[in-house]
């Protein structure tokens, strides 16, 4: 993700840190010549970072009935999920069946919502990299000044940890205006991060005429919005200072272009989950404009109670098919993507840097790796085709250089089994 593709490359990997990557008789070599001795897992696929899905729900693992409906917005959906939610589902169980979904289709990072404390313990439990955010909504001014505070810092300080924990006010219109002021400083206090669902429902879209509304001091986005303000949720909880480059957001579907240059300025990157969006009814999300207007891009699967799987690269097919749809042509598109869904997910979290940094192949950084039973060929073609028809193609993920997964087919060339 940060240097050219190498044909018949290799990755040496000791103590789960890369320790060196080019040209596969130049690592033997070099290897050879210090004195270590080695194994060598070959395959004539392809080899990346491990993919980092940037937002999902593990816990509504166990809710796939609802994610194989089709419905016509976001209060249709809702509709069908709440039931469901609210029947005694085992959030634990299916947050663990979730997390070696993950594993299994390439992912080695994640930005896992946690709603119910019982499914807290999932990325921790998996071994995985990423970041476990508690959900926080349903905060009004009076109960937050009571008890709101104390509740959430008890909830975050109770995270298992590694990997990173983090919070996540749900949207701007769950929470009242104190909650949203009083949530990042809560964050940034312990260095930690934000993430919250912005531009997913139409509700939040910008409209009418642009009236001065700071002076307002509404109590929440609900009321401004009743007192007649056409006010856009990205400019409301950037107003209140939610926005910055320790928060990224998800979806990011109903967006201007002052939106996404807010964004920008904030340095926010935007997690993008097309299939997610359509199974609600949304539109799509315009990743054309992020990409030509030069938006920091992630890439998530959502949960199934709205997405097919969660496999990423599905998602990542998706985005490619709307940024052609949309006008995008250059050729750079396969790239911009393959790296959204590796490297800008590290960075929407703050994992692309310091000693664990993750998202792409460096001496150095963690050995997080998958393996792709993708054809070999000219370097662009085969991009092009992990990023069009990668998903399902997964034959190996290792984390910290441990191999987690392995297909039968991997094993039966490799001798390497996963978990």
């Amino acid at each position: 993700m940060t240097a050219p593709p190498i044909v018949d490359g290799a990755i040496a990997v000791a103590g789960g840190r890369i320790r060196h990557v080019g040209d596969r008789e130049w690592v033997r070599h070099e290897l050879r010549q210090r004195g270590v001795v080695f194994d060598e897992v070959h395959w004539p696929g392809v080899l990346t970072p491990g993919l980092v899905n940037a937002h999902t729900h593990l816990q509504y693992t166990g809710m796939a009935e609802v994610g194989r409906g089709s419905y016509t917005g976001f209060e249709d959906w809702a509709a069908a999920f709440q039931p469901v939610y609210e029947s005694g589902l085992d959030w634990a169980a299916d947050a663990r069946r979730g997390a070696a979904q993950l594993i299994a289709a390439g992912t080695t990072a994640v930005a896992d919502i946690v709603t119910d404390v019982e499914a807290a313990s999932a990325l921790h439990d998996a071994r995985l990299h990423g970041i476990t955010y508690w959900e926080v909504m349903s905060w009004t001014n009076a109960a937050w000044a009571e008890r709101g505070r104390a509740e959430v810092e008890a909830r975050l300080d109770s995270l298992p940890s590694p990997p990173g924990t983090g919070l996540s006010p749900h949207a701007p219109y769950s929470l009242d205006v104190e909650p949203l002021l009083e949530i990042p400083d809560i964050v940034r206090e312990r260095g930690s991060r934000l993430h919250i669902h912005l531009g997913e429902a139409a509700f939040e879209r910008e409209h009418g005429e642009a009236l001065p509304w700071r002076e307002r001091r509404p109590a929440s986005f609900q009321a401004l919005r009743d007192e007649g303000f056409g006010t856009g949720a990205t400019e409301f909880v950037d107003e209140l200072g939610v926005l910055g480059p320790d928060c990224h957001i998800a979806h990011g579907v109903y967006m201007t272009a002052r939106d996404r240059a807010t964004l920008r300025l904030r340095g926010t990157t935007v997690a993008l989950c097309p299939r997610s969006n359509a199974v609600i009814g949304l539109a799509e999300p315009p990743v054309a404009a992020y990409l030509v207007e030069g938006n920091a891009i992630a890439v998530g699967t959502d949960s199934l109670s709205s997405s097919p799987s969660l496999d990423l690269l599905a998602d990542v097919a998706a985005l490619h098919r709307l940024a052609r749809a949309q006008g995008y042509v250059h050729r750079d598109l396969a790239s911009l993507l393959l790296r959204a869904a590796t490297l800008g997910g590290a960075h929407a979290m703050g994992l692309d840097t310091g000693p664990d940094r993750t998202g792409y192949l460096s001496v150095g950084a963690v050995a997080d790796l998958a393996f792709f039973d993708v054809a070999r060929g000219a370097v662009d073609d085969m991009i092009e085709h992990l990023v069009v028809d990668g998903a399902g193609r997964a034959a190996a993920t290792f984390i910290d250089g441990e191999v987690r997964f392995a297909s039968a087919a991997f094993t039966r060339e490799t001798g390497v089994h996963g978990d």
